[in-house]
């Protein structure tokens, strides 16, 4: 997430209350979580065990909870709980905006695109031309829709991140101030949730279509003229390249990459990254065939038990 302009190093300290190790007037041009960080961002950390991969990533500013000597070109932010620090920055840079409309004054909508009864469109939303939009559709602030995008009833577009930090009086919420960014031609079913990024963009490449009661994690980029079939579920920062196929009730772990053109069937689950190319098969998903052959010598077991007596 890009701030609105480019802020000096102590006035974002100033905003959450936190000393700071570096020049007071660094430049600071936005935050983001880890895996996307720029030169410019704000990245946290409180864990020992992420201290140096956030210290030596791309990320310029780091808001940590331990002093630490400050890498050459970068600056620090020290604080108690960096998780809540950097919650309060999402709020200050992306507060909540309540509605009064169905449609909100500030949105952008392309000629000849429909919108049918019931359906919401957030602030700063933008769709493009010849979109087809059902009813009873919630499009979140902030989201970008491209051209010829048709979502049936029901979908909800930019829900927050599943993403909690758990603390004895319960779970904290990592807020999300990301966005959709849905590309041209894309097709989206009935009844499906695709969450925001928490700082970045989930993304649905152009051509792409869903069908009904799919859900889609946070910073999730999914590639260009993939289809995913029904009640698939696909967790938060992973990356699916183009044209890859997904199969009904297909389940898919979190930050792993699916090369282009893969095709997972139906009820596998992916647990770890997967070659392009490829067709894939069951829990976890290995290679179909050799699953398949598996599965073979699995029931020849009572006849080898057998001739064992």
């Amino acid at each position: 997430m890009k701030f609105p302009q480019i802020y000096a190093l102590k006035d974002i300290a100033a905003i959450i209350g936190c000393e700071y190790v570096g020049d007071s007037n660094f430049p600071v041009h936005g935050m983001n979580e880890i895996h996307v960080v720029e030169p410019g961002d704000i990245v946290f950390v409180d864990h020992p065990k992420y201290y140096d991969k956030a210290l030596q990533s791309a990320a310029t500013i780091v808001l940590i909870n331990k002093q630490v000597d400050c890498p050459e070109g970068k600056a620090l932010i020290l604080s108690d709980d960096p998780f809540r620090d950097f919650n309060e920055l999402t709020r200050h840079f992306r507060p909540f905006q309540s509605a009064n409309l169905s449609v909100s004054q500030s949105a952008q909508i392309g000629e000849g695109t429909a919108i049918q009864p019931n359906t919401f469109v957030g602030n700063n939303v933008v769709i493009g031309k010849n979109c087809l939009i059902h009813s009873n559709v919630a499009i979140y602030d902030n989201t970008v829709i491209g051209d010829n995008v048709m979502i049936h009833a029901g979908t909800v577009i930019g829900g927050d991140a599943f993403y909690y930090k758990k603390r004895p009086e319960g779970f904290d919420q990592l807020l999300s101030g990301g966005r959709v960014v849905i590309e041209d031609n894309v097709g989206i079913g009935a009844a499906c949730t695709i969450d925001k990024g928490v700082t970045g963009d989930t993304t649905i490449g152009a051509g792409t279509k869903i069908d009904n009661q799919v859900h889609i994690g946070h910073d999730t980029v999914i590639g260009k003229k993939c289809l995913i079939a029904s009640q698939t579920g696909i967790a938060g920062c992973v990356i699916v390249e183009d044209e890859v196929t997904m199969w009904g009730q297909v389940g898919v772990t979190s930050a792993i990459t699916i090369g282009a053109k893969a095709v997972i069937l139906a009820q596998s689950g992916v647990s770890k990254s997967l070659e392009g190319g490829k067709v894939y098969f069951g829990s976890p998903a290995e290679e179909s065939r050799e699953k398949l052959k598996q599965m073979a010598h699995v029931k020849r077991i009572p006849e080898l038990l057998e001739k064992l007596k």
